[in-house]
């Protein structure tokens, strides 16, 4: 009885390439040590003193340091290959968040963290496009799913560790973190070497020049609607937990085990659930769907205030996840090229990074204007109107994606 489940996980992972292996263990690493981050705020309004809008004003910086990573990481994907700016990305980025431990006063937090997020966000897009040139039509979208398992398994340990880690002392979060950026660093030098793929880009480089992804009409128009998707999705783990608290009456064990769901929800279901669509359909048929469903995770909530209701709407919006993001980059690579997939790349990041700046101000501000039930029918329409973009970009543009 169990031996079809097995084979049906088995054949999931199989024929996904040893690079791409290599760079989700790189990734994992890299992640469980995401501890400073989630306690920044915490430790710069407890121990260092500052206040909560002063706060705000450092994870500001973060936020904008992001959007500049995202666009310089793929700019220099493009000239210098993905494998040197993930390395050189990581490296800098452990020694920052070392120096950061250092700094004293506000500005020089927010000069520390706006240089760390520079260079850190610059390894996303160089990561997108590495899997992008190890994987092929057939496995592609399987890779990423594969990435994202090893950032959700990073995210699970990253900040319970480093709870544990702040309860004993915060300036062990600096070094724990930026360790780990180093250890991934060595394990991609050690692992990995620039790739073949790399080496065909640069030939067809100075072959073919290729299209900007700023002229791409339709990819900008899918940027834009992800963008939309980006603004509801990011309060997942910012107001949500928030509403969970104060107008559904959780107590913190109950919250952290449903927001806790939702990786082990994909760690369990998403390879295997993106075996078996991929390549059946136009991805922007998955992409479409995946945004409805976290419509409806958030519309959901208007359906009552209790747990169960937190837990039915985590599960549609973990189910949306895993539809829209693994396909989301298989629509990018499918419109880019081999010499400008790292713009393609920066872009795309650009987008998230936009969002994760924007999202948490705009919500508290519309929860605390007009109430929670008006920010869930914000979310609602904004993952609706993505929604209806993607259906008709499909119906205009008929393309493999």
């Amino acid at each position: 009885m169990l031996q079809a489940p097995a084979q049906l996980y088995k054949n999931a992972y199989s024929g996904i390439p040893r690079p791409v292996w290599w760079l989700g263990l790189v990734m994992f690493v890299n992640r469980c040590g995401t501890m400073v981050i989630p306690f920044l705020t915490v430790y710069l309004t407890t121990a260092r003193g500052f206040s909560l809008e002063q706060a705000g004003y450092v994870m500001a910086a973060f936020g904008t340091g992001s959007i500049l990573g995202s666009y310089l990481g793929g700019k220099l994907t493009d000239k210098f290959g993905s494998y040197y700016v993930q390395f050189f990305s990581l490296l800098l980025n452990g020694i920052m968040f070392i120096v950061l431990g250092r700094m004293q006063t506000l500005a020089q937090f927010a000069v520390c963290i706006f240089v760390l997020s520079s260079l850190g966000e610059a390894f996303r897009p160089a990561n997108s496009v590495a899997i992008a040139n190890y994987s092929d039509d057939g496995n592609r979208i399987r890779c990423y799913s594969l990435n994202r398992l090893a950032i959700n398994l990073g995210w699970s340990i990253g900040p319970a560790v480093g709870g544990i880690l702040a309860s004993v002392n915060y300036g062990l979060l600096f070094w724990a973190d930026g360790l780990t950026c180093i250890a991934a660093s060595i394990l991609l030098l050690l692992f990995l070497r620039p790739g073949t793929a790399e080496k065909k880009a640069a030939v067809k480089k100075i072959a073919q020049k290729e299209s900007s992804a700023y002229q791409d009409g339709p990819f900008l128009r899918g940027m834009a609607f992800l963008f939309l998707i980006a603004l509801a999705f990011f309060q997942l783990f910012s107001v949500v937990p928030v509403y969970y608290k104060s107008e559904l009456g959780l107590n913190e064990a109950t919250i952290g085990w449903i927001l806790a769901m939702n990786g082990l929800l994909i760690a369990a279901v998403e390879m295997v659930l993106v075996y078996k669509l991929e390549g059946r359909k136009n991805s922007l048929t998955y992409i479409m769907t995946g945004a409805a469903l976290i419509a409806v995770s958030f519309l959901f909530y208007e359906s009552g205030k209790s747990a169960t209701v937190a837990v039915v709407s985590m599960i549609l919006v973990t189910f949306g996840e895993m539809f829209l993001f693994p396909f989301m980059n298989n629509f990018w690579v499918k419109r880019s090229g081999e010499s400008n997939r790292g713009q393609y790349a920066s872009v795309y990041m650009m987008a998230w990074s936009g969002a994760s700046v924007l999202a948490p101000t705009l919500a508290t501000q519309v929860a605390a204007r007009a109430g929670f039930g008006t920010l869930w029918i914000v979310d609602f329409l904004f993952c609706t109107m993505a929604a209806a973009g993607f259906y008709f970009l499909k119906k205009s543009f008929d393309e493999r994606v």
